[in-house]
């Protein structure tokens, strides 16, 4: 990442609450491997659309979403890009530069503004390689990951738009704070792969039937059971992995957003 991008993302500076901001895989960890990392660990701001991590660009940093989320792109050579998968405070934004590959062919964009935990990939990769709590932790994440990019190619061929939408929006619910989500339809789209007009469709719908409430480039959910009763069971099957590989792994209490 270039010094201008990350000298734009002003940090917040202050001691780390023992909550960890939220992120599940930080508060998966050991009271003995969290202290090794803590004191390079460093709060910053995740800006509405900020870009990561260029595909073929090597991260310098490595990412813990705690109330924000991260869409992670293919790209083809004519520009077209479809999302392949989602981070936020389930995970962490970089595995590549862990497991070895340094680089992916992903490109890492903020969807929904807030906060993360970042730390030098070369910190993160010395601690994973020591073997440990860390290593464990991380290589169940990227186990997890792989079933969500796995389901979600599958979801995009066979299940209609307003299923896609709904899963969509519950995968935005389990990370952010509240009801309330900062989107467009315009933004939906991209991250479907789909066209505007097909969203706002789907979106009114949902509305119609009382399931959302759309103003202003902001999306309320209002009954979030009938949304799940909607989406298709792609969603269920991501969300039972994760938890299966990862909730049973939190050694401290964690406010999550679920």
């Amino acid at each position: 990442m270039p010094d201008s991008t990350i000298a734009a993302m002003k940090s917040v500076h202050g001691p780390l609450p023992r909550t960890l901001g939220q992120n599940r895989l930080l508060a998966a960890l050991p009271e003995d491997a969290y202290g090794r990392l803590a004191p390079d660990l460093e709060r910053v701001r995740m800006p509405l659309g900020w870009v990561l991590q260029e595909s073929g660009e090597r991260l310098r940093y490595i990412y813990f979403p705690t109330n924000c989320m991260v869409s992670l792109f293919c790209e083809l050579d004519d520009g077209s890009s479809g999302r392949i998968a989602v981070a936020g405070n389930e995970g962490l934004v970089g595995i590549a530069s862990i497991m070895g590959g340094k680089s992916t062919l992903n490109r890492a964009v903020v969807q929904s503004a807030g906060f993360a935990y970042r730390i030098r990939a070369d910190s993160l990769v010395r601690e994973f390689w020591s073997g440990g709590a860390l290593k464990e932790v991380v290589l169940l994440y990227a186990q997890a990951l792989l079933t969500q990019t796995g389901q979600t190619a599958v979801c995009n061929r066979f299940h209609a738009l307003e299923q896609q939408l709904c899963r969509w929006l519950l995968m935005s619910l389990d990370r952010m704070s509240s009801n309330e989500l900062a989107m467009t339809h315009e933004l939906i789209a991209i991250n479907l792969g789909v066209r505007r007009e097909g969203v706002t469709e789907a979106a009114g719908k949902l509305r119609a039937d009382g399931l959302i409430h759309c103003s202003r480039g902001r999306i309320t959910v209002l009954d979030r059971p009938k949304l799940e009763q909607r989406a298709c069971e792609c969603y269920a099957v991501v969300e039972k992995e994760f938890d299966r590989l990862l909730a049973k792994r939190t050694y401290r209490s964690v406010e999550l957003s679920r």
